[in-house]
């Protein structure tokens, strides 16, 4: 269906078609002219007569872009302006608005246009003193402290400590990190999610990572979450921390409709806390159920590795087992003597059993199988978005938080909602690497007139299925007896309200 747009003075609507046969310009051309002529309030000076008119005399200039003499261009554009409005003299008081809005809504762009519309006027200025002491003082304190953390991570990537990667390696098995590494497309990033995981937790028992490593990747050109086992902490066994990251990985999942690939290399629940893993709701149990629902929803669930998959497709290595019991329960509970590979290795899985339906000779060839798996999903690619590079960030005192925002989105690009109401609450859409998101972030406490706002906005990204990012610095509501008066209570508890109702990730 073809666009409309209609204002007062006009006597019908009139459709881009239309106005590219009047004007001889192309209607693609034509529609980009109007929706920005809109959004810088064109149309409110211009009626349907006096905008064909203005248009037909930039028709020629605007076919003929090989003149590069702007200062004559921008002569015949404010002369054609002036002319247009001379023919209605009670309008000569608006020349000045109607020659800025033209020039911003048809002057040729000084950059390849994007995929998506995008307006000029919703650019975010920033102009941060980067010579000021606040600014350098600030940027040193979080020098450090990304110093600090960068410190941690790598700790934490060195798994249980090299007695025991020795002896993993010993037995032929790839690392965790380095099976991902090379289930991976070869350059390619790998986001990996809570990495702090279980950071002194329980005490001197450390646990990197929780034990295990969640992250989205690419495989074979699909987005992919990958779960993958640490068998050199605690020989992968599950601690409770351990099965909370496993299920958030399986939620990002779950609403981001990414394929789920496992590289299972565990022993099970770690026996000593096994009363946390097991009885609740969202304990271990929950993992099977939500693996189910993916699987049932279409989600297409993958395999990998040296592990096993709920669904189609598993693989398994020649050093891998798969076994429901571990040999030493199986003898204390028939007496049945047996080694963990004629339990349940590759060779009774995938010769007797049939529960798998790969056979891999070591870790290297199940990956390279899993990858193989991976690539015959019915999986449609994201067209891709050209990036504007972001700058920096702002620190710890108070700041704006449209500096930050400028430096998020796609080309500093952010429409503000509600821009002059609640204005501890900054609420507005952009783009990451091309994909709408709703932004919300604090300027300040939350007053009553900002959760008002907030909940709104809220509301609408969920009516819009617009994901939503939170940038969230804040102390919490504002307090005392005109915040009370002011309904803060109320207000507050619809704003909560409604994230807690959000269906969008």
């Amino acid at each position: 269906m073809e666009m409309t747009f209609q204002r007062k003075a006009w006597d019908r609507q009139l459709t881009f078609g239309e106005i590219a046969r009047e004007t001889g310009l192309p209607a693609s051309q034509v529609e980009v002219m109007v929706m920005r002529a809109l959004s810088l309030g064109l149309p409110r000076v211009l009626d349907k007569k006096q905008l064909a008119s203005m248009m037909d005399r930039l028709s020629e200039w605007c076919r003929d872009r090989q003149d590069q003499d702007q200062a004559g261009y921008r002569r015949r554009l404010a002369g054609c302006c002036d002319s247009v409005c001379r023919e209605q003299p009670e309008r000569e008081d608006m020349s000045c608005r109607v020659l800025w809005a033209t020039r911003r809504a048809l002057w040729p762009p000084r950059r390849p246009c994007r995929p998506y519309h995008s307006d000029t006027a919703s650019v975010i200025g920033s102009a941060p003193d980067r010579s000021s002491p606040v600014f350098q003082e600030n940027e040193a304190r979080m020098a450090a402290l990304v110093e600090e953390l960068q410190g941690r991570v790598q700790g934490v990537t060195q798994g249980g400590g090299e007695k025991a990667i020795q002896r993993h390696k010993s037995k032929g098995k790839l690392l965790v990190r380095e099976r991902i590494n090379t289930l991976l497309d070869p350059g390619t990033p790998f986001l990996e999610l809570s990495q702090m995981a279980g950071y002194q937790l329980y005490g001197r028992e450390e646990v990197p990572a929780g034990g295990i490593v969640t992250g989205i990747g690419r495989v074979a050109g699909v987005e992919c979450m990958v779960v993958g086992n640490d068998a050199t902490v605690k020989g992968g066994s599950y601690y409770p921390i351990t099965v909370k990251k496993h299920l958030r990985a399986q939620e990002v999942a779950l609403e981001n409709r990414l394929p789920c690939v496992y590289l299972v290399d565990s022993g099970g629940a770690n026996l000593p806390r096994q009363a946390d893993v097991f009885p609740d709701r969202d304990h271990f149990g929950r993992i099977f159920f939500n693996q189910a629902r993916m699987s049932a929803a279409g989600d297409k669930p993958d395999c990998g590795g040296a592990g096993v998959l709920y669904s189609w497709g598993c693989v398994r290595a020649c050093h891998g087992g798969r076994v429901s019991h571990r040999p030493p329960l199986v003898k204390a509970a028939t007496g049945e003597e047996i080694s963990a590979e004629d339990l349940g290795g590759a060779d009774l899985h995938c010769g007797k059993s049939g529960v798998t339906d790969h056979y891999a000779l070591d870790d290297t060839h199940a990956l390279h199988l899993t990858r193989r798996i991976v690539r015959t999903l019915n999986h449609r690619k994201a067209p891709q978005v050209s990036v504007t590079p972001g700058e920096g960030d702002n620190l710890k005192r108070t700041y704006d938080v449209r500096e930050v925002i400028a430096r998020t989105v796609d080309g500093s690009e952010f429409d503000e909602f509600k821009a002059r109401f609640g204005e501890t609450l900054v609420c507005g859409f952009g783009r990451l690497y091309g994909y709408p998101v709703g932004i919300i972030g604090n300027n300040g406490v939350l007053f009553s007139e900002s959760a008002q706002k907030g909940t709104h906005f809220i509301q609408l990204c969920c009516q819009r299925g617009v994901p939503l990012i939170f940038l969230q610095n804040i102390t919490g509501f504002m307090v005392g007896r005109e915040a009370e008066a002011g309904g803060i209570a109320k207000n507050g508890a619809k704003m909560v309200m409604a994230v807690s109702c959000a269906r969008v990730p």
